[in-house]
């Protein structure tokens, strides 16, 4: 017990409100966590999973065509139950130049991803809006070794 302690009026608020946020915060976190694919623990990644790391680039001039055709994949994708990991990313330096991260239990698990049908739209478009189209590394994921 803390006795002979006061706080300000302006303090007091302060620290409610960082309370309340805290609670909010804490809540939002707890429901989105609840939320199958959108919490990802390293130790659900299996060893050897199939990782792609791709990058493209908008033609000069298609910057926003190309990002408002390549974000919505990012709820396409994760809605993918195959899908384990999936990021995009834009250079802060460089608008319209794209990296994308993607993990999948196994080759089959992407190449089905790369056959469902908003993948090839996303392809077609590219000749339009993309200089030299994707290039693609296909990776395996490393894991520590199990304690």
């Amino acid at each position: 017990m803390v006795r002979n302690s006061r706080l300000t009026l302006p303090a007091f608020v302060a620290a409610a409100l960082a309370c309340a946020a805290t609670l909010i915060a804490a809540s939002l976190y707890a429901q989105e966590s609840q939320r199958p694919g959108t919490v990802v623990h390293y130790a659900s990644i299996p060893a050897g999973a199939y990782s792609v790391v791709a990058e493209v680039r908008a033609r000069p001039g298609k910057e926003a065509e190309l990002r408002a055709a390549t974000v919505p994949l990012i709820a396409l994708v994760r809605g993918d139950p195959a899908n384990l990991v999936y990021f995009l990313q834009e250079d802060r330096e460089s608008p319209g130049h794209f990296i994308f991260y993607e993990v999948f239990a196994t080759q089959k698990d992407f190449e089905a991803h790369n056959n469902m049908p908003y993948v090839k739209a996303w392809f077609a478009k590219l000749p339009e809006l993309s200089q030299g189209g994707v290039e693609v590394m296909r990776m395996e994921v490393l894991t520590a070794p199990r304690k």
